[in-house]
């Protein structure tokens, strides 16, 4: 059976139609496909550049910092210059400044105390039974803080009563034959220690109408001895 002609050349059309769609459709896809990858890629390049400049900045901050840092050591360098020249100034003063604070520290008995000095003895002397009055022949807080005042005029570094160390503010209270010394109590005899030049301390004893003097008018028996050696434990140590 015979197609008509007219029909073979609408099916010839129909299929160059079909190859011209699918040759467009083809075009359109690649052309899609190369805008995307195109916008991809500049998206990409973008980024890029995002991060290199955050890179840049962050940069920036550094040098920034380190300026600020290597100036902030130059600024103590150069206190620390002024201070060590201050220092080699008055290094004399700054040894006196220690001289003293070493001196406050043996008074306050925050440290231990050694070294030469003197021991003086104070001791109840025997009873007069002419005597109306026994108060006259023992020792009171009154003879032991006459002592005690004089050796820290003269500059006593560290005084202990009975072996307890001095306080910068101890009390001393008299209780019949017996003592009170920052709450501990300590019969006779009264054993007064001291550290400091043991010639000035005996010469301001023993002073003409001087605490020593007056002692033995009470009828106080004192002893003085000089001590090439002694120690004393700092007030923490004997707590």
């Amino acid at each position: 059976m015979k197609i008509p002609l007219q029909s073979k050349k609408n099916n010839k059309f129909t299929r160059k139609q079909l190859i011209i769609l699918i040759v467009c459709i083809t075009t359109g896809f690649i052309i899609g496909y190369s805008y995307k990858l195109t916008k991809n890629h500049e998206k990409i390049n973008n980024s890029y550049i995002d991060q290199e400049e955050s890179y840049r900045e962050d940069l920036i901050d550094q040098q920034e910092r380190n300026k600020e840092l290597a100036e902030e050591l130059n600024d103590l360098q150069n206190r620390l210059r002024e201070y060590e020249k201050s220092f080699a100034e008055n290094e004399v003063e700054y040894e006196h400044l220690i001289e003293e604070a070493e001196k406050l520290r043996l008074l306050l008995g925050i440290i231990p105390a050694q070294g030469g000095g003197i021991q003086v003895t104070l001791k109840d002397n025997e009873y007069n039974p002419n005597s109306t009055n026994p108060n006259e022949y023992i020792v009171h807080e009154s003879h032991v803080l006459s002592v005690i005042n004089e050796l820290k005029i003269s500059g006593a570094e560290s005084i202990a009563i009975n072996g307890q160390r001095l306080k910068s503010n101890s009390y001393i209270r008299c209780n019949g034959p017996v003592i009170t010394i920052d709450g501990k109590q300590y019969p006779a005899p009264f054993v007064i220690e001291a550290v400091g030049d043991s010639k000035t301390l005996v010469s301001s004893l023993k002073i003409v109408g001087g605490v020593f003097d007056q002692l033995l008018s009470d009828n106080i028996v004192v002893t003085i001895e000089e001590k090439n050696l002694i120690q004393m434990p700092s007030i923490n140590d004997e707590a």
